[in-house]
């Protein structure tokens, strides 16, 4: 029971990041200190897309899933609801690459926002 719960743990933290790469600027917007924990995820994420690397959250989940006796994600909520979003079936290259730079025009969008308000603020005062 223990690894089965760690390793739903591990999808609930591997989605977590996931929307924090994608949305992460928006926390930029409003707080500033953001930007250091943001900036890595985001390049983080667009190597593990355009590289097409593999997540080392991925062999972790799949260790402590074999450890509680699992052979597959069936029988679980976070399991069954989760593990397709980060795992969608039919992910080709050409869609890796697509979603990184989904990845890089939604932040460079927000991070154009944070350096227009940063430069106004510096000019006002």
């Amino acid at each position: 029971m223990f690894y089965s719960v760690m390793a739903d743990v591990v999808v609930v933290f591997h989605l977590s990041f996931i929307f924090f790469v994608m949305l992460g600027a928006l926390l930029v917007l409003r707080w500033r200190f953001f930007v250091w924990l943001h900036l890595p995820a985001v390049g983080w994420g667009m190597a593990v897309e355009f590289l097409h690397l593999y997540c080392p959250l991925t062999p972790w989940e799949n260790a402590l899933r074999v450890k509680a006796g699992a052979s597959g994600y069936e029988g679980d909520f976070v399991g069954h609801y989760l593990i397709p979003l980060i795992y969608p079936q039919g992910l080709t290259p050409k869609i890796q690459i697509t979603l990184g730079f989904v990845v890089l025009v939604v932040n460079l969008g927000a991070y154009l926002i944070v350096i227009a308000r940063w430069r106004r603020r510096h000019r006002a005062g």
